[in-house]
């Protein structure tokens, strides 16, 4: 991969840094957009295996960040992408520190942060309806994920649960 394609990747990562607010799970849609419709780095699918792999493996949400540049450029690219991820919302976070800490207990601090969160709660909707449309195969699945969705959001279920039901139903070959 040439340098510039690792400035291309680095740039991807840059920018959804700063949109990810609430963490990289928000920025899921933008980086697959990003890297599968217009650089065309790998399909959907890959991308959502890649997303998988990272979120069955310990350690923080990001790792998918890495596991994509890996892919696209290797050791390099995920060097790269997992810098670009964290560098500008570290510098932007360093810097509002101050600025929050002088309007701590404000109306308008309140009303931003309660923004925030509920611009966040559509963020990690949004990316859970584009993993769920590159990755159900069925109708059953599909029947699946609504009914998961619909209890987790009506009950306090602990979603291992549904998880486990879902491993099962798969493994007796239903979905």
């Amino acid at each position: 991969m040439s340098t510039q394609d690792l400035v291309s990747l680095a740039a991807v990562f840059a920018k959804a840094g700063l949109v990810a607010v609430g963490g990289v799970i928000t920025g899921i849609p933008e980086i697959q957009h990003e890297v599968v419709d217009l650089h065309h780095w790998m399909d959907a699918r890959t991308f959502a295996g890649l997303f998988a792999i990272a979120q069955a493996s310990p350690g923080p949400n990001m790792l998918v960040v890495t596991l994509v540049g890996w892919r696209v450029a290797g050791v390099s690219g995920a060097l790269v992408a997992s810098a670009a991820l964290m560098a500008p919302p570290a510098v932007l976070a360093f810097a509002m520190g101050s600025i929050w800490r002088r309007f701590r207990g404000s109306r308008l601090l309140v009303v931003v942060q309660a923004g925030l969160t509920c611009v966040t709660v559509g963020l990690i909707a949004a990316a859970a309806a584009l993993l769920v449309e590159n990755t159900v195969s069925s109708v059953g699945a599909g029947f699946l994920v609504l009914v998961a969705s619909a209890v987790t959001i009506a009950t306090r279920l602990n979603p291992l649960w549904l998880l486990a039901a879902g491993a099962a139903l798969g493994g007796a070959g239903l979905i």
